[in-house]
């Protein structure tokens, strides 16, 4: 079945400010609830659906991706929305969204980060960034880069659990293993985070000696990432799930990838064109020439013809970056200036008084018409 338009699932116009798109969410979120619509497969189906939408919009870039190419350019530059795997997926990624940050009073009244029997819910793991260096050789093809990165990976010694090897965690005595205490105040009660196990509803008693009882431990990491050829200076790339491990068994993190091009020695960038400046002499620029130029695949031919001036751009089609979003190939804009001798040598420049001669008698069109406006002017 087609994706509905996002604008349409949170019901807001393509114009709505970050805050109104924020406000759209967290509407849906409390009305299609799971929670609020026992077995009702189709309010999780909105539930998600509302999760997706606000992913993509709540995020600039994806925004303007997704504004000028819809759904298939989201998926053509490989910014797509994540794909929950399920509710719990989607608490960990927004669930400051539904009450304003997490550890508020509201998420405890309507269950937000906690699962049933009072424990708290899977969290998502924390999301990681780094920057890749590339050549524009290598924006113009695309290519693999390997990351080597540290982070936190579950503790091998204790799988995760804190505890020492031949020990387990043990069920916290303050709240009963509920994760939460209730204090009574005359008539009202009260229910919040358990102060001793915070939340866990377990505690620790011999905690694993190489991850002290955190479950997880720093490793090094090398991670493979795939540029697509026409990336831009600046553009942001999202490795799925290769962030940190999430608490409670929570779904891993994301890996954002910062791109940051190296300038070319020759070619400047605009869009998906290149502009390459290229000297040439003042004998090439009168009598024509077949010059070679550069381009990123190698050298090319280039037809000066007579009477070039200085400044004259010559536009080679296709010979520019790739598309990021696959829409065909930019070109390559060789712009010539011509170079004015600083040596010359007598004969050189016997011929060039001889040429000035001849230029008093017969003045080009361009500065004919120059000397007749200054005239005018001073008339």
């Amino acid at each position: 079945m087609a994706k509905r338009d996002y604008y349409e699932v949170l019901e807001v116009d393509r114009d709505a400010s970050p805050e109104v798109i924020k406000r759209a969410y967290r509407k849906l979120a409390f009305k299609h609830h799971p929670d609020r619509n026992q077995g009702s497969a189709e309010a999780e189906d909105r539930f998600k659906e509302a999760a997706e939408a606000y992913e993509v919009l709540s995020d600039e870039q994806k925004r303007r991706v997704y504004d000028q190419f819809g759904h298939a350019g989201l998926e053509g530059a490989g910014a797509g929305p994540r794909g929950f795997s399920g509710v719990e997926d989607i608490f960990a990624a927004f669930g400051d969204v539904f009450a304003g940050g997490r550890g508020s009073p509201f998420d405890e009244f309507f269950g937000f980060g906690r699962g049933r029997g009072g424990r708290p819910r899977a969290e998502r793991g924390a999301s990681l960034k780094c920057q890749i260096d590339l050549t524009l050789d290598e924006v113009a093809s695309g290519v693999e880069k390997t990351i080597e990165l540290r982070r936190n990976e579950t503790c091998e010694s204790c799988a995760g659990s804190g505890a020492q090897a031949g020990t387990n965690a043990a069920s916290c005595p303050d709240c009963g293993g509920m994760g939460q205490v209730q204090i009574s105040h005359g008539f009202f009660a009260l229910r919040q985070t358990c102060p001793r196990c915070r939340g866990a509803g377990v505690v620790i008693e011999h905690p694993c000696a190489e991850c002290r009882g955190a479950g997880r431990a720093p490793k090094r990491r090398e991670i493979t990432v795939r540029i697509p050829a026409g990336v831009q200076d600046g553009a942001q790339l999202r490795v799925t799930g290769e962030g940190e491990p999430g608490r409670y068994h929570g779904p891993r993190g994301d890996l954002y990838c910062f791109v940051k091009v190296t300038e070319h020695p020759i070619f400047q960038r605009d869009g998906d064109d290149l502009v390459c400046e290229m000297p040439i002499s003042f004998s090439q620029a009168v009598l024509g020439a077949q010059l070679d130029a550069p381009t990123l695949r190698g050298k090319t031919t280039l037809a000066i013809p007579r009477g070039t001036q200085t400044g004259k751009v010559f536009l080679l089609h296709g010979m520019g970056l790739p598309n990021v979003y696959g829409h065909g190939t930019g070109d390559l804009k060789v712009k010539v200036v011509i170079e004015t001798p600083r040596r010359l040598t007598p004969r050189q420049e016997e011929l060039i008084r001889e040429f000035a001669k001849t230029e008093e008698q017969q003045v080009s069109p361009r500065r004919r018409s120059f000397l007749e406006k200054v005239k005018e002017l001073f008339e």
